[in-house]
């Protein structure tokens, strides 16, 4: 199966190895890559281990788990990656069956050696 966030290669070689803790991403496009892909399967524990600390709290899991579970998840974009910059479009369908873009400029910071989701600002 081909990984949701579009990358064209299989799970196995892609996201699921950050989701299982066997690797951590390089860099944050795969954090975004591996994010998306997290919210396509519903894995809230990793889309909360892999927001910074500082903004945890700013996000609920109850909140996430819901979220991810009401939509079908259609497609990612990544607009460009630079630094500690993602802008991506997330492509979505909700129960009604209606299609959204989520088009975000996320940061990131690198932390321990480990990339975080920092925030977002929407478009």
């Amino acid at each position: 199966m081909n990984c949701p966030c579009c990358s064209g290669k299989p799970y196995e070689n892609c996201c699921e190895p950050f989701h299982l803790a066997k690797e951590n991403p390089e860099n944050p496009e795969q954090l975004m890559r591996s994010r998306y892909t997290a919210f396509a399967k519903v894995l809230t524990d990793y889309l909360v281990e892999t927001t910074h600390f500082s903004t945890q709290k700013l996000h609920d899991a109850k909140d996430i788990e819901n979220w991810a579970k009401s939509n079908k998840w259609l497609k990612l974009e990544i607009v460009f990656a630079k630094d500690d910059k993602v802008r991506f479009r997330a492509f979505y369908q909700d129960q009604k069956g209606d299609i959204y873009e989520h088009d975000e400029l996320s940061t990131f910071k690198k932390e321990n050696g480990k990339w975080f989701y920092l925030d977002g600002e929407f478009y």
